[in-house]
């Protein structure tokens, strides 16, 4: 069997890093078997290298080698490239057609991003991989094949099942050996090796002097996160090869290749700052709760004075904006309401005991509701006997006893409904 080393040479792989050697050596391992590979790796990492390394080290390896980028086919066709199709099938099909399986029959297919592959089809492949039966697109016949499939994808399996757009069951029988390529900012003592190889083979590509990094712009480029690895890397050395007319390039210079160069920070720095946003905004939330029952407070205030004035429009003269900003019209008053019970259900505030809550933060928000003597049980009686009074001076009339009462007619019929009147 080939050494580790003389398979990256013969696939033109390059680099030394541990996990890259591991995943080669898998490759060569399952190679002379026929059990289902699933490679999984970020976008841009080189997992269409790890197929060919199975296929040419196969039984198969004389038999056909197929690639299919299942994410590039639409959906209405995907089966019948794959699967194949009878004439007149659908509108268009105006001859027979073999699909992939029907042709790579003996060999080896590569399902690029499979994780793409509607529901539908994963069904069919789900079957391919069990017992190696297909049925073309328009037919009822049932075609054997032996292929060999080996799959790929950048996308999380496991959320991608539990979403359902993937099916448990095909992603065990896909995955029988999974074999994982490291990303390329994981691989840092490979950046630089891989930067030359490309700069050399541009250099060759298209007639000129190849394109050396100096210290400052070796260190930049081991630091860069790559969010598209390998693929960006080869990018980046084509573009400088390209249009600078400098062969030795600095760090200064190398910046203006690399996009977003500030804000490659890992992921978990963005999670904490979410959370802070979060906790700022519930600061806001007790802020308003606590605002509104200000509000009411002084709401209370101003009920007990109406009850025990005898000038009930002087109190309503010298307590006008609080009476417009506590009742306002109906819907104000509604709205209010609604807004008051959605922020007691959003932070969990039991309504019937609220004296007793207290917000889980500093006591910046806090507050000591101050129990008056006055708030007890004749509190109740004393109101009563008020709306009774006042409804029998108006001959029932809600409009003109809410008016003096210096409350809202809406107000009024809550409490008359409340104290059954």
């Amino acid at each position: 069997m080939e050494s580790v080393q003389a398979i990256k040479q013969r696939f033109e792989i390059i680099g030394n890093d541990a996990a890259l050697n591991r995943a080669i050596e898998k490759a060569m391992q399952v190679a002379p078997t026929d059990i289902s590979v699933l490679v999984t790796g970020e976008s841009g990492v080189g997992k269409e290298s790890i197929p060919k390394i199975i296929h040419s080290l196969s039984h198969r390896k004389h038999g056909k080698y197929i690639a299919v980028n299942c994410g590039a086919i639409p959906e209405g066709t995907i089966d019948s490239e794959l699967f194949g199709h009878e004439k007149g099938a659908f509108t268009g099909a105006t001859q027979t057609r073999s699909g992939y399986f029907e042709v790579a029959d003996g060999g080896t297919i590569f399902l690029d991003e499979v994780g793409e592959l509607p529901l539908t089809t994963q069904v069919r492949l789900l079957r391919v991989l069990e017992n190696g039966e297909f049925i073309k697109v328009g037919s009822s016949k049932v075609q054997k094949t032996n292929v060999r499939i080996v799959a790929a994808t950048n996308v999380n399996m496991f959320e991608a099942i539990k979403k359902e757009k993937f099916r448990e069951d095909l992603y065990y029988r896909l995955s029988t050996v999974e074999i994982h390529l490291p990303p390329l900012r994981d691989r840092k003592e490979d950046i630089h090796l891989l930067f030359r190889k490309f700069a050399s083979d541009f250099a060759l590509k298209y007639k000129m002097p190849s394109v050396r990094l100096e210290d400052d712009a070796s260190a930049m480029l081991t630091k860069y996160r790559w969010a598209g690895n390998i693929r960006q890397l080869r990018n980046v050395a084509e573009q400088i090869s390209v249009l600078e007319k400098t062969r030795t390039i600095d760090a200064q210079t190398l910046k203006g290749y690399l996009p977003d160069m500030g804000s490659n920070l890992p992921a978990v720095i963005g999670e904490k700052k979410k959370e802070s946003d979060f906790s700022n905004e519930r600061e806001i939330l007790y802020k308003v709760l606590f605002d509104m029952k200000s509000d009411l407070n002084d709401l209370k205030k101003l009920t007990l004075e109406l009850m025990q004035s005898g000038n009930n429009e002087e109190v309503r003269s010298d307590n006008e904006k609080l009476i417009r900003k506590i009742y306002g019209n109906d819907e104000e008053q509604e709205a209010y309401e609604e807004e008051l019970e959605e922020q007691m259900e959003v932070l969990q505030i039991p309504e019937k005991n609220e004296q007793e809550y207290i917000p889980p933060k500093e006591d910046k928000y806090s507050f000591a509701e101050e129990i008056q003597e006055e708030e007890t049980l004749s509190l109740q009686d004393k109101e009563l006997e008020l709306i009774k009074k006042s409804l029998e001076r108006h001959d029932g009339k809600r409009k003109a006893a809410a008016e003096e009462l210096g409350i809202s007619e809406r107000t009024l019929y809550r409490k008359i409904k409340q104290y059954d009147l």
